[in-house]
């Protein structure tokens, strides 16, 4: 008699003519992977600011205090104008010594490395890189900072860290709490 594999509704894999048996694997998981978690994308911590637009002054104290040799990477995510042209990489290159990015989809976030969000983008970090997206929500209603506080603590897990400058608004507080 000859067997044929099908799988019943429950993903169960059961042999026709014979006993049902499961043949489900499980999926293989890393060392730090034992407890749920997945493996960090990378191997040293990316620090998320938050700032609102008028923030400039609370970035470039922040920067100009952050030694140069951390290791970590900082992913800037401020609220711009959708028609704003962004000068703030040129801005904070006087305050630090740390390479300053504009960001760029799919770009992989690197140590010692400052990536600023450019103007009406969302962004997330998937995999150590970063993901840039036109935004879906009105001006007033979006939440930038959420939105890449969330996929960094997803993304990142234990080497995620977030801080909040300025703003007047509750933009991050969710995502911080995730971290």
């Amino acid at each position: 008699m000859a067997i044929r594999r099908t799988r019943n509704p429950a993903g169960k894999a059961r042999k026709q003519g014979g006993k049902a048996e499961n043949t489900r694997k499980k999926p293989l998981r890393s060392k730090s992977d034992k407890a749920g978690k997945k493996p960090s994308s990378t191997h040293f911590p990316v620090v998320g600011v938050g700032a609102s637009a008028g923030g400039l002054e609370a970035l470039e104290r922040f920067l100009s205090q952050m030694p140069v040799d951390t290791g970590m990477a900082f992913v800037l995510v401020t609220h711009l104008a959708s028609s704003h042209v962004s000068m703030l990489p040129e801005l904070l290159k006087r305050q630090t010594k740390m390479e300053v990015v504009q960001a760029e989809d799919g770009m992989t976030v690197q140590g010692n490395r400052i990536h600023i969000i450019p103007p009406n983008t969302d962004m997330a970090i998937i995999n150590g890189a970063l993901l840039l997206t036109s935004p879906t929500e009105a001006r007033g209603l979006r939440l930038p900072v959420d939105h890449f506080f969330r996929s960094l603590a997803e993304d990142q897990r234990d080497r995620a860290i977030c801080v909040i400058l300025s703003g007047n608004g509750s933009d991050g507080t969710l995502g911080l709490k995730a971290v």
